[in-house]
Parts: structure tokens; C-alpha cells; sequence
């Protein structure tokens, strides 16, 4: 991991790590769509369109012009998702970094640079519903510098941090189309505690879940 070095956010970093944390998180736009084109619901309500109306019109091209309508609306409803969060965690826990993360009592955020640039990121606070374990958040690597080692060093770091704090575990939350994210944590040892579907409506409908990965350090004495 040449020329990489992990150190504590500074006020500067501040427009880089917002990009990277919206280019990151958009990169899961593509394996979401084609998650909820998988849906059985999907499948059929496209086949129930596609059928009716070339049943009524007698025209192939009308079914398929709808058909391809829906699908834009549903990839604009999967945007309009991922932007409501993107939009809500920089209005709120990155929007002042250093008081969401540095201000506080066994919080921190950390970046990696590479070369003076800032190509990853990572975060750590007090479990909103489970405060007597640290939660790992804002987990990024700029795509061009991965596979270099990085993510797993971010995770280390957060991992001693909590050790050192006196925390017996660790606890993240992942989509379940991050599936390069899941075989990450998993090999850092990891486990899946349980997944659960996003409160919200849509989500509901696509049946998009939440995945709980909870690191025990007691068993890595």
C-alpha cells in the first residue's frame, strides 16, 4: 500500500469527501435497478402491461414503448431514493464533520491520501440503537485506487479505535446490492447478523433490504 497514508479528517477535505461519498454511493444505481427487475413483482406487472396492451392495440410497438416507459420510471424512482439519502447525510452528519465526528466523545473520521489526494474515507460513533457499540459509516475508495489494500486498512483503523476505547464490537450497515462491500467485511471477520427491509414505501416494493455486519473483538483476543 505505497504512498498511502490514513489520518484523522481536516476542514479541507471537506468538498473531496462529499463527492466521494455521492460518487460511491451512485455507483449502486446499476446492480439496484437490475435487483428490482429480478423482483417477481416487476416481472409480472411488465408481462400484464405488455400482454393487455398488445392484446387491445393489436400493435407490437405500443406495449413496447410502455413497457419502456415503466422501466425509466422505475430507474427514476431508484435515483429519487438514492438522492433522498445522499441529500439527507450531507445535510446532516457530513455537512459539519468535525462536529458530528471529532467534537464527540469515541467518535472519529478518518481519510486515506494518496500523493496529497484524498481517495478514501471512513467514520466511526456510538451506535444510534445499539450505543454500546461503535458503528462503522461513510466506508469509501475512490474506484481507481482500489484493490490496493485501502478499505481493508480503513477497517483496521476503526476496528483499533474501538478496541482501544474499551467497545467489544463493532457494527455497520450495508445495502444488499454492496456486494463488494459484503465479501470485504466478511474477510475482515465480519458476520451478518440479520437483514431487513428500508422503511421506506418504494424500498418496500422492491423489496431493497439492509444488511447488519457486527465484528466481535472480545473473540479476536
Amino acid at each position: 500500500m505505497a504512498n498511502i497514508q490514513i489520518r484523522k479528517y481536516r476542514h479541507e477535505d471537506s468538498e473531496t469527501v462529499k463527492e466521494l461519498f455521492t460518487s460511491g454511493m451512485n455507483e449502486h444505481l446499476p446492480s439496484s435497478f437490475v435487483h428490482v427487475l429480478k423482483q417477481p413483482l416487476t416481472q409480472m406487472f411488465l408481462m400484464v402491461t405488455f400482454c393487455a396492451l398488445i392484446t387491445s392495440s393489436q400493435s407490437f410497438l405500443l406495449p413496447v414503448l410502455a413497457v419502456t416507459l415503466l422501466l425509466a420510471g422505475v430507474r427514476q424512482m431508484i435515483v429519487y431514493m438514492f438522492n433522498q439519502y445522499i441529500d439527507a447525510s450531507l445535510k446532516n452528519d457530513l455537512n459539519d464533520i468535525s462536529e458530528t465526528y471529532l467534537r464527540k466523545n469515541n467518535s472519529c473520521f478518518w481519510v486515506a491520501e494518496s500523493d496529497g489526494q484524498v481517495v478514501g474515507m471512513v467514520a466511526c460513533l456510538p451506535s444510534e440503537n445499539m450505543p454500546e457499540f461503535l458503528e462503522l459509516k461513510c466506508m469509501s475508495v475512490r474506484r481507481s485506487h482500489r484493490g490496493k489494500g485501502i478499505a481493508k486498512s480503513l477497517c483496521r483503523t476503526v476496528a483499533d479505535f474501538t478496541r482501544e476505547r474499551g467497545f467489544p464490537a463493532v457494527i455497520l450497515y450495508t445495502s444488499m446490492v454492496a456486494t463488494d462491500a459484503q465479501k470485504l467485511y466478511e474477510h475482515m471477520g465480519y458476520k451478518k447478523m440479520r437483514q431487513f427491509p428500508i422503511p421506506e414505501f418504494f424500498a418496500k416494493i422492491i423489496n431493497f433490504t439492509l444488511i447488519e455486519y457486527r465484528l466481535d473483538l472480545e473473540e479476536e483476543k
